[in-house]
């Protein structure tokens, strides 16, 4: 069963990452890679939500395995982070790259606070 939870979740998330890269790539006419960072950002707060949420007891461990291990572990994505942040390097814009690395830490930590500041606020 706990494997088919985290299937279902993984379902959902990927074409939901790449959809959401797409939508916002499109709107931005930069090199920097906002569809990543956004996917990042948004998974890192859903995981800070639910974390606080089954630390409060408001959520269990199936739905963990649904949002957090499926959903969030498809929908966030560290290989193509690393993966824009050197073809940034790589291409000359330097600056560009460390400001995907500093945003990126600071959002996805932030982010994550944020999600599990709010599930204390909720169900504490």
């Amino acid at each position: 069963m706990n494997w088919l939870l985290v299937i279902i979740g993984a379902a959902v998330g990927a074409p939901l990452r790449y959809l959401t890269d797409r939508a916002v790539q499109a709107r931005h006419d930069t090199v920097f890679p906002w569809g990543t960072f956004t996917v990042n950002v948004v998974g890192s707060l859903i995981l800070g939500l639910l974390t606080g949420a089954v630390a409060a007891g408001a959520a269990g461990p199936h739905l963990q395995l649904l949002l957090g291990t499926g959903l969030c572990g498809a929908l966030t994505t560290y290989s193509t982070f690393g993966y824009e942040t050197l073809r940034l390097a790589e291409t000359g814009a330097r600056l560009l790259a460390v400001a995907n690395v500093v945003a990126s830490l600071a959002a996805g930590l932030g982010a994550a606070y944020l999600g599990t500041a709010l599930a204390h606020t909720l169900w504490a």
